[in-house]
């Protein structure tokens, strides 16, 4: 079986495509231009570059290998999508019959798209599925009982805001909600509510939407991530077992081991209550 995926930035498409090559899958890369690392070149199959919007090309590349299984691996900064993008006559008569404007509506919209030209999004992990989160504590600190109130109080907000398709991520202090992740990032929330609450520890629930589907917008954390939790004085990674994908997965989790964090995974479907 051959797949297409389109690359974003970061480590996950990288990781995917070198996962692909040890298990012999053969991978067709489509990289945003204003996005994906170049490392794609050298992992994939093939690689094709298409600009953001580029959905008629992206149709092209795909029929023209016979791809008709496509993953999407990667962010695509939310500000870039409305920022820089230059819709083609595709994606522009899309964007002009969609009622709302947010993620879900937008992929969404392509993906029906894909399909009707005989495409299927397939799951953006479908090849990193051992860097997913487990469940339970998964370092060697564990959450304090006050540490666990606050995780159940972060996990309501970020389940009630998953319905409007705003962020995946809050920032918790003292049980009041100090920041709603929008279209900045995870890092960069984690530093506007830093600069609110005066040096005092911060929480950071992540949630995965309680999508039915892993097609795409998979919340994602790295090495990064556990550099700016330390930054910010951010004690707790709190996010959704089996759907919060770690890159570099044993890295991270001894990393945060060393910097003596916690991070736990609760079952979506879990209801937190407060």
């Amino acid at each position: 079986m051959r797949y297409g995926m389109i690359a974003g930035n970061g480590r996950f498409p990288v990781l995917a495509l070198e996962t692909a090559r040890r298990l012999g899958v053969e991978v067709v890369a489509i990289g945003i231009e204003e996005e994906a690392p170049k490392e794609i070149e050298a992992l994939a199959l093939r690689t094709y570059w298409i600009s953001l919007g580029a959905l008629g090309k992206l149709i092209e590349i795909c029929k023209s290998e016979g791809i008709s299984e496509l993953m999407m691996a990667g962010q695509v900064k939310h500000v870039s999508i409305f920022s820089s993008i230059r819709p083609d006559w595709r994606l522009a008569k899309l964007l002009f019959s969609l009622k709302e404007k947010n993620t879900e509506a937008l992929i969404g919209g392509v993906a029906r798209v894909l399909a009707d030209e005989g495409i299927r999004l397939v799951d953006s992990t479908l090849l990193l599925k051992p860097l997913l989160a487990g469940a339970g504590v998964l370092t060697k600190r564990k959450p304090t009982p006050g540490e666990e109130k606050e995780i159940r109080y972060g996990r309501d907000i970020a389940n009630a805001l998953a319905g409007f398709d705003v962020g995946q991520s809050v920032v918790i202090c003292d049980r009041a909600c100090v920041a709603v992740e929008a279209m900045e990032g995870t890092d960069a929330m984690l530093r506007r509510a830093a600069s609110l609450v005066n040096g005092r520890e911060m929480r950071l629930v992540k949630s995965s939407r309680r999508r039915q589907h892993m097609l795409w917008d998979v919340p994602v954390a790295g090495l990064q991530t556990i550099d700016v939790m330390r930054e910010t004085n951010t004690t707790i990674l709190a996010c959704d077992a089996g759907r919060t994908l770690f890159l570099d997965k044993e890295e991270l989790l001894a990393r945060a081991n060393q910097f003596g964090l916690c991070i736990v995974g609760h079952s979506p479907l879990e209801e937190s209550g407060s």
